[in-house]
C-alpha cells in the first residue's frame, strides 16, 4: 500500500499541532450501569494516542458507538469512555458534548499541547452514516476544522463509507494508525501466501454473515472448521434433523452445494449441547449431531468436536478464527469455545483471532491475549478484508 504513517507524521514534527483521530471506541456497555464491560478497543488506541500526545501534538478523538439514529442518545454516550481512557492515558481527557457544535469546538480550542479531547458520539450527527453525499460532506467539513492532519487508528470502520473515515481524509493531509497498520499487514499475510496447513474456525450464528468470506478462503485453506449456530445449516444439509436449532432453511443448498466443492475439508461437529430452552438454567445434556431431539436446540459444540477441532489445529502453521462456538455468554455453553481457543492459543502456529464476538469471548473468557498472534479490533472488517474487498477506509487513505 501507498499510504503515509503515523511515524511519517512524527517524522514531520506536531508539537503545538492540531491532530484529528478517529479511533474505535464502539465498547460494550452493561445495559443496566452503563459501564464499559470490555475496554479492548480503548486499549488498542492507546499507541497512537500515546506517541502523538508524547510528542506534543493538541489530539482530537472521534468515535462512533451503537447505532443511535443520528440525534443524541444518552445510552449511547461516550462519556464514560472518556473517563477510561483518561485512565489509561493517566492523563484527563477533556469532554465534549457535541459533535461539531459549541461544546465541541470550545473544547478543541482550549486544549493545550499534548493534551486530548474526545467528541460526543459521531453517530449522534445524521451527516456521519448519511448516504446523502452533500450532507456527508458537510459534516466532514466541520469535523476537518478540528485538525491540521488525520489519523485514521479505527480498523473496526474502515468498511464504512462515513464521514469520519471516508470523506475527512480527503480534506486533510492523512495517515494510517499503528493499529491500522498492524492490522493491515496481518491480514495481508492470511490473503497471500500463509504458512501451511492453513486452518480457518468460523463460527457465529449465520451461514450468510459469514457466506462471502467461505467463498473466498475454501479455495485457500486446508482445513475449515464450523461451529456456532451457523454449523446447524450445514448438518442440515448434509441430511440431519437440527430440532429447533437456528436454521438457515434458505441456505442449506448453498452449504451443501460448498461441501461438495471441497470435499473433506469442511469439517463439522459430531456432537452438540443441546438444550430446552435458551437460557442459562435450561436443561441440558451432549448428544450427537445426528441425533438432535426434536425439541431441543444446540447451544454449544461438545466435547468429542473439542477433540477433534483441537486436533485438526494441533499441526497447523497458520489459523484464523472468527465467531465463538457456541453461546458462550451463558457459562454451560461456553466450553467450546474456551476448549477450542485453548487449541489455537497452544498450537505453535500464527494466530489470528478477527475481531467482534471471538475477541470479546478470548476476554470474557480470561483466555491470555498475549497467547494469540493477534486480535483484530474489526470483526466486520477483518472479514471484507479476506473476502478481498475494497474497503473505504483503507482507500481514503491511499488517495
Amino acid at each position: 500500500m501507498s499510504i503515509r504513517t503515523l511515524d511519517d507524521l512524527l517524522a514531520e514534527g506536531v508539537s503545538g499541532r492540531r491532530v484529528l483521530v478517529r479511533a474505535d471506541l464502539n465498547v460494550p456497555l452493561d445495559k443496566q450501569t452503563g459501564a464499559i464491560t470490555d475496554d479492548g478497543r480503548i486499549r488498542a488506541v492507546l499507541p497512537t494516542l500515546s506517541a502523538l500526545t508524547g510528542a506534543g501534538a493538541k489530539v482530537t478523538v472521534c468515535s462512533h458507538l451503537g447505532r443511535p439514529k443520528g440525534a443524541p442518545d444518552p445510552q449511547f454516550s461516550l462519556r464514560a469512555v472518556a473517563d477510561r481512557l483518561g485512565e489509561l492515558l493517566g492523563a484527563p481527557v477533556h469532554f465534549a458534548t457535541d459533535t461539531v457544535g459549541d461544546s465541541a469546538r470550545s473544547t478543541v480550542e482550549a486544549l493545550g499541547d499534548g493534551a486530548v479531547a474526545l467528541l460526543e458520539n459521531l453517530r449522534f450527527n445524521v451527516g456521519e452514516t448519511s448516504k446523502d453525499e452533500a450532507e456527508r460532506k458537510s459534516f466532514a467539513d466541520q469535523l476537518a476544522g478540528f485538525g491540521e492532519a488525520y489519523v485514521d487508528d479505527a480498523f473496526g470502520a474502515v468498511h464504512r463509507k462515513h464521514a469520519s473515515v471516508y470523506d475527512v481524509p480527503a480534506r486533510l493531509p492523512h495517515y494510517a494508525g499503528r493499529l491500522v497498520l498492524r492490522e493491515v499487514e496481518v491480514l495481508s499475510a492470511l490473503t497471500g501466501e500463509p504458512e501451511r496447513p492453513y486452518v480457518v474456525v468460523l463460527g457465529g450464528s449465520k451461514v450468510s454473515d459469514k457466506l462471502a468470506v467461505i467463498e473466498a478462503l475454501l479455495p485457500k485453506v486446508d482445513r475449515l472448521l464450523i461451529g456456532g449456530g451457523m454449523c446447524f445449516t450445514f448438518l442440515k444439509a448434509q441430511g440431519h434433523e437440527v430440532g429447533t436449532s437456528l436454521l438457515e432453511k434458505d441456505m442449506v443448498e448453498t452449504c451443501r452445494n460448498l461441501m461438495e466443492r471441497a470435499p473433506g475439508k469442511i469439517m463439522l461437529p459430531v456432537d452438540v449441547v443441546a438444550a430446552d430452552a435458551f437460557a442459562p438454567d435450561a436443561a441440558h445434556d451432549t448428544v450427537r449431531a445426528d441425533g438432535i431431539p426434536s425439541h431441543r436446540l444446540g447451544l454449544d459444540i461438545g466435547p468429542e468436536t473439542v477433540a477433534g477441532f483441537a486436533a485438526a489445529v494441533k499441526g497447523a502453521k497458520t489459523i484464523f478464527w472468527n465467531g465463538p462456538m457456541g453461546v458462550f455468554e451463558m457459562a454451560p455453553f461456553a466450553h467450546g469455545t474456551r476448549g477450542v481457543a485453548e487449541a489455537i492459543a497452544g498450537s505453535g502456529a500464527f494466530t489470528v483471532v478477527g475481531g467482534g464476538d471471538s475477541a470479546a469471548a478470548v476476554r470474557a473468557l480470561g483466555l491470555d491475549e498475549s497467547s494469540f498472534g493477534h486480535i483484530s479490533t474489526g470483526g466486520g472488517a477483518s472479514l471484507e478484508y479476506l473476502e478481498g474487498k475494497t474497503l473505504p477506509g483503507i482507500a481514503a487513505l491511499e488517495n
